[in-house]
């Protein structure tokens, strides 16, 4: 329900061609959709020895389907090829495909990845082998019982001689210098899951990668889950066969017990696994994170009970599965798991995240004190720990939610956050800063200029070589005469101050009336107010705009703008009734205060968690809202997944009334106005069962509507041929024979 927000915003990067826009200057859906311009895009680059090098993938020069793994220097942007593809040649006498890769801690080996299957969001399953640098010899991993594209997460023990990784729900070390296969455990099946996720932890706490070696490689620590009491939520597939199937899913509904977790640790010699004690039921509680002691005799895990808002940070003694908590912290609303959880450079103390203060803060935790390296603003991500020089760098926006720049503060004790990102870049910023804090990778975007990426010296912030300008399609953005984005704020009637948009037509006259098409997201997922480059979502925007509507989009409560913790948290138990009430407040003020917005023709749309909003805005409010296009709506919160839905709307059994409210189906009786409702019938995350649980209570009461389903399409909805540009101009025909 919240990934697809953030890839409608960046996945479709499309432009029209210059010769279609040399007269008409306006945009269509085949242009921005059908991929005739695209952004330019950075190669994937790592950092190497510290910073002072790093290395990217580049199409080899004499045969374009295989990658050279290519050197440079950072300050001179001198480079020079460390493999030829070429010289990768498997058993079967075919060019490697390198589609990722890692280096031994010595550099004298290569893991590379190939060959990768999809497993639900991202291509985590495929082929590994492993290139030995001086002997130049290329060897595949799993050994002969190996089906192809069936190893996960393999990565290089310490000391480099041995290779841990996931086949098929089991996990295994294989020996570089005895060619000989580990099996460490056996009891995996697609119930019993060793060393990697179920759908829900995938999805909600982004746990893929399940095992990690120790300091010393001589064990490995592994999540298990035990899905076994998880139900399966058939999906149908009608059109790939004269008969149709069912595809499972395994998929906890909210108000259902979680799958039970538990770490373990294994020998990597094998053996039996001792089990961490953790108290508690197993299958109420969630272990999102976890991390090795520095000295590899304990672990520490995040052990959070099932309603999200206490996690314990627990200490693991690996010889014996003992465990202590040494950390805790609490919340009245939720908490969300910690990515900023790693041991400093003593050994003894480990960073934190917490939003104790009011504003979400870094500290770092000693024998159970803590103390708090930011305040005064809310530090969105740790960027990079320097702690050789002294500075924590991370993400932030201390007076623009709409914008996002990077900071620094000392760890010697001066809390006071500096900017680097200079004063005169505005938009939204993101970096990736070398180990040695000495340079970046900087990206940067605004609503009007599209993505620029380079290399900078973080301590002037200087360019030292740009990647990727844009340029060509900055021209492109110039043909298509795009209106500016203005942003401005409304207030709603308790003195909320709210962030917005507008985007007016190009002959725009204040003297006439505009329909206005607002654009929803409002969960605690995602932002649609923001200062940065919209893709093929702010494109079509444009092009809507382009023929005679106003654009806008405002961010209520509850989304997760820098605006502290009281911003985000307000909408706990209520998702959907607070937020869609900001959103039908600020519409009122707009209608106010602007002659030209025609109160008569108020739009909304939205995706996802917008979808929710969208029919929320129509159902709770239709005297403001008279056309709406759902796409892929949560009709009803006890049909989402137990772990994001039970994070900011309770456990339904504790909390009934939070699903009742907050649910539009509860009040899909009340529909007035014109209702598209889209729904690919393939989604594993939203499921089809929404679509039609909602048609059903439209039909009861006789409401009239509109819908589309995109026959086995995923969240998405991008699957197939043409699919994105029919989605498209469905949605454009719509708006234009309702609005």
């Amino acid at each position: 329900m919240k990934a697809s927000i953030n890839s409608i915003l960046w996945i479709f990067i499309f432009f029209s061609s210059s010769l279609a826009f040399v007269h008409a200057q306006t945009l269509t859906v085949e242009a921005i959709f059908g991929g005739e311009f695209k952004s330019e895009r950075s190669k994937t680059m790592k950092w190497f020895e510290g910073g002072d090098y790093y290395t990217t993938l580049v199409p080899n020069k004499s045969n374009k389907q295989v990658y050279d793994l290519v050197k440079t220097n950072t300050q001179t942007s001198e480079s020079e090829i460390l493999l030829d593809g070429t010289s990768l040649i498997t058993a079967d006498n075919k060019p490697l495909m390198i589609e990722n890769y890692q280096w031994s801690e010595n550099k004298s080996k290569l893991l590379l990845f190939t060959n990768s299957k999809r497993v639900w969001r991202r291509n985590t399953k495929g082929d590994y082998y492993v290139y030995d640098i001086k002997s130049k010899n290329l060897t595949k991993l799993g050994g002969p019982a190996a089906k192809p594209s069936t190893l996960m997460f393999a990565k290089f023990s310490p000391d480099g001689n041995q290779v841990g990784y996931v086949r098929e729900h089991n996990i295994y070390v294989e020996s570089l210098n005895k060619n000989k296969v580990t099996t460490l455990t056996t009891d995996g099946t697609t119930k019993i899951i060793n060393g990697t996720f179920d759908w829900a932890y995938e999805e909600e706490f982004g746990c893929r990668d399940g095992f990690r070696w120790s300091p010393d490689g001589k064990h490995i620590a592994y999540w298990q889950i035990d899905a076994t009491t998880i139900r399966d939520f058939l999906m149908i597939n009608n059109t790939d066969s004269v008969y149709s199937y069912t595809i499972p899913v395994q998929y906890p509904k909210a108000g259902e017990k979680p799958s039970s977790a538990k770490i373990g640790v294994v020998n990597t010699r094998g053996g039996a696994t001792t089990w961490m004690d953790l108290p508690g039921p197993a299958d109420n509680q969630y272990i999102p994170r976890m991390i090795w002691n520095p000295d590899g005799k304990s672990l520490l895990v995040q052990h959070m009970n099932r309603a999200q808002n206490h996690n314990k940070v627990t200490s693991c003694t690996i010889k014996t599965g003992q465990t202590n908590v040494i950390y805790e912290d609490k919340e009245t609303a939720w908490l969300e798991a910690v990515d900023d959880f790693t041991f400093l450079q003593d050994n003894t103390s480990f960073t934190w995240v917490s939003e104790k203060s009011g504003w979400k803060a870094c500290y770092s935790i000693k024998d159970g004190e803590e103390t708090q390296l930011t305040e005064g603003m809310d530090m969105v991500e740790v960027v990079l720990l320097d702690e050789s020089n002294g500075w924590l760098y991370f993400m932030g926006s201390k007076d623009n939610a709409t914008q996002m720049y990077l900071y620094r503060t000392s760890l010697k004790g001066d809390k006071e956050a500096q900017r680097i990102t200079p004063s005169n870049q505005e938009g939204f910023h993101a970096y990736s800063i070398s180990p040695n804090g000495k340079y970046a990778k900087h990206s940067y975007s605004s609503s009007m200029s599209p993505p620029v990426t380079e290399i900078i010296k973080v301590s002037d912030h200087t360019v030292v070589e740009t990647l990727v300008s844009n340029e060509s399609l900055k021209k492109k953005i110039e043909s298509a005469a795009l209106q500016p984005k203005d942003f401005f704020t409304v207030q709603t009637n308790d003195g909320m101050e709210l962030d917005g948009y507008m985007i007016k037509p190009s002959n725009f006259d204040k003297s006439k009336k505009y329909p206005v098409l607002f654009h929803v997201y409002g969960e605690p997922w995602g932002q649609t107010v923001l200062d940065s480059w919209g893709g093929g979502n702010g494109l079509f925007h444009q092009m809507i705009a382009q023929k005679g509507y106003i654009i806008m989009s405002i961010d209520n409560r509850g989304t997760p703008a820098p605006k502290g913790r009281d911003w985000r948290k307000c909408v706990y138990g209520q998702i959907g009734v607070l937020s869609s009430s900001d959103q039908a407040e600020a519409v009122q003020a707009i209608i106010n205060t602007y002659d030209f917005v025609d109160s008569d023709r108020i739009g909304i749309w939205g995706w996802s968690g917008g979808g929710s909003m969208t029919l929320n805005a129509l159902f709770r409010y239709p005297e403001i809202y008279k056309t709406g296009i759902s796409i892929a709506p949560v009709a009803n919160q006890l049909l989402y997944d137990n772990i994001y839905q039970e994070r900011y709307s309770g456990v339904p059994q504790d909390m009934p009334e939070s699903y009742k409210k907050g649910s539009p189906i509860t009040y899909a009786h009340q529909l007035e106005g014109n209702l598209l409702l889209i729904h690919g019938t393939g989604d594993d995350n939203v499921h089809y069962q929404n679509a039609e649980v909602l048609i059903n209570k439209l039909i009861q009461h006789n409401k009239m509507f509109s819908m589309m389903a995109y026959p086995n399409r995923s969240h998405g909805i991008w699957e197939g041929d043409n699919t994105s540009i029919h989605l498209r101009h469905t949605m454009m025909n719509y708006i234009l024979e309702n609005l």
